[in-house]
């Protein structure tokens, strides 16, 4: 008869409950015979061999929030309002099929279960729906801050996604939308994009308050971030005012949320990335609305945002998920990576609700499914995550 051994971890997570400390598996050939806090394990198995500690053992994390396309850029650390135009939108030749196959591999290689990816190719959004074997959610970027053209540009979307939705497969990747950011969709745009999404069942994501600057622009219309957006259009030929843009002036009250939440938008729930600079008033608008967070911790630092409030959004109930936003701004695409680098940057956080966000915040977001860790399960050496 095999010898039992014994896994153990700083931190256990079964899939269910909140993950424990001190905690292990006790593995009989490739059958979980049992998963708990590690003292209980040693008494009930003593025959069982030992083997050295880890620091998690979990079902595997997910990548809740990247943009694969943008894998053959460098990486850059800049302020975002300057990342923006001077790294995503000076390397836009970057973008494509060929970073999208670079990234998705670097993805799969990394072990996350599953994904969320912003899209902002037409022939990527072909081929993650047809080969991506990692599963998750292919979000199709939309932008267009002209209220003016915004049913043109919701017409065309609608129309890519009646066509996409023919190419989603069992295990692979579901469809959804993004509205790019809060000011670089119109008020319009925005509030035809989250109808068609309750409507038709498609998950959402969308950048918010991502820089203090996003703040000022919806209380004053003015900041680095405003000027830095408006310069952006009189470039492609387009005057606009934020006013204009939002549908009401900026005004000292309003926030991105608030924002959101007069338009309807938060009715559709979606997926909001970012959320650095949410004051505890968007915490507690975003807990009532039901809608998830996924925070990145590695851009939010390389891009000056500021440091996300983990513990009120904790304490409020709204489920967390973990990112690495892409590489130009994560430095990665792998998200135990991430994982660890949100335990450097959260030293006072529990280290447990990291795991927690990186799985079962991830799986939520994506749609997916947690395996657990339970007696009579099957035994993965995925579960044992990898020490650096």
């Amino acid at each position: 008869m095999t010898q039992p051994t014994l896994h153990t971890a700083d931190i256990l997570y079964t899939g269910m409950g909140s993950p424990i400390r001190d905690g292990g598996v006790v593995v009989s050939g490739q059958t979980i015979a049992a998963a708990g806090p590690l003292a209980e394990l040693r008494q009930n198995y003593p025959q069982a061999r030992q083997l050295p500690p880890r620091r998690v053992i979990s079902p595997p994390p997910v990548n809740a929030h990247t943009h694969l396309d943008m894998s053959l850029y460098e990486f850059q650390s800049l302020p975002y309002f300057r990342w923006i135009p001077e790294v995503v939108i000076a390397g836009r030749a970057q973008r494509g099929l060929e970073g999208a196959r670079a990234g998705l591999e670097a993805v799969r290689a990394s072990g996350a279960a599953g994904m969320g990816d912003i899209v902002w190719d037409a022939g990527v959004m072909e081929w993650l729906l047809q080969e991506s074997e990692v599963s998750g959610v292919a979000y199709w970027e939309v932008l267009d801050p002209n209220p003016a053209t915004a049913l043109v540009t919701f017409d065309k979307a609608r129309e890519l996604v009646a066509g996409w939705r023919k190419l989603e497969r069992p295990g692979g990747l579901r469809l959804g939308l993004s509205p790019h950011a809060t000011h670089t969709v119109s008020y319009k745009l925005h509030r035809l994009l989250a109808e068609y999404s309750v409507g038709e069942g498609l998950p959402m994501q969308i950048h918010v308050l991502e820089h203090p600057s996003e703040a000022e622009l919806f209380a004053t219309g003015a900041g680095p971030l405003a000027e830095s957006f408006l310069a952006s259009m009189r470039r492609t030929g387009t005057e606009l005012s934020i006013a204009e843009v939002i549908g009401r002036e900026p005004a000292p009250g309003l926030s991105a949320i608030s924002y959101l939440a007069e338009l309807g938008v938060l009715k559709a729930r979606p997926t909001l990335i970012h959320m650095v600079n949410a004051t505890p008033e968007d915490v507690r608008v975003v807990a009532q609305a039901g809608c998830p967070v996924v925070t990145c911790p590695r851009s939010n630092r390389n891009l000056h945002c500021g440091t996300f409030p983990w513990q009120q959004f904790a304490a409020a109930g709204v489920e967390v998920a973990l990112g690495t936003d892409s590489v130009a701004s994560g430095e990665t695409l792998n998200i135990h990576d991430e994982v660890r680098a949100a335990w450097a940057i959260y030293p006072g956080l529990d280290p447990r609700l990291v795991v927690r966000a990186a799985v079962k915040g991830g799986t939520r977001v994506t749609g997916g499914r947690v395996p657990f860790i339970r007696r009579g399960e099957a035994w993965s050496e995925t579960y044992l995550w990898p020490e650096e």
